[in-house]
């Protein structure tokens, strides 16, 4: 499912899953990272783009990766909660969840949450929803999945991003074949066409 359905929506009332805009603006986010392997050079083509984004980052990750943590929010994109272990919502406790959010939280200061999968249970959610702002999406690349082409998901993008559509990529190995074939064409065809990438506010 490139664009979630409304049912899937109801799931979560309060979560953001795009941003209303008439302005030509999308809002790419990237999760999993940072990683030495693929997030630098994320970095680099949203240099050259003079883009904003939003890393959703693993707390485990940024613990061992401090330096690119840093140049994240040096270069002036927002940062957000994506847990310390990246633990399905679904398949582990509440309690041990939460928990795992917080130990995220030592390491990723943001009022933004994405959870992973995009699956929360709804005693999780609405836990965390007192403290976060839930940001869901609008459109998913599917540039984690090994069973679609990188002209399949930069497809996915083009035929469905809109004004104020929030764009999930991930700067992890997995995706990272796919994501950096589509990502620099997502933003050249983008601007040329006058939309500016911007990072989501808390």
């Amino acid at each position: 499912m490139v664009r979630p359905p409304m049912a899937f929506r109801f799931l979560y009332p309060g979560a953001v899953w795009n941003i209303p805009t008439k302005e030509k603006i999308v809002y790419l986010t990237f999760d999993d990272g940072p990683i030495p392997e693929v997030t630098p050079k994320v970095l680099e083509l949203l240099e050259q783009y003079h883009a904003k984004a939003t890393f959703f980052c693993i707390g485990e990750n940024v613990k061992k990766n401090p330096t690119i943590y840093s140049s994240l929010i040096a270069q002036g994109h927002a940062i957000g909660n994506h847990t310390y272990h990246h633990y399905n919502s679904w398949k582990v406790r509440s309690g041990m969840y939460l928990k795992d959010v917080e130990e995220a939280s030592k390491y990723i200061s943001s009022n933004l949450f994405r959870p992973p999968y995009g699956k929360l249970k709804a005693g999780s959610f609405f836990s965390l929803k007192r403290k976060y702002t839930i940001i869901m999406w609008d459109v998913i690349t599917g540039d984690f999945d090994e069973k679609i082409s990188k002209e399949k998901v930069l497809e996915n993008v083009i035929a469905n991003a809109r004004e104020g559509s929030i764009i999930v990529f991930h700067d992890s190995v997995k995706a990272s074949e796919n994501m950096l074939y589509a990502l620099p064409k997502v933003l050249e065809y983008y601007s040329e066409r006058g939309y500016r990438f911007e990072a989501v506010k808390g």
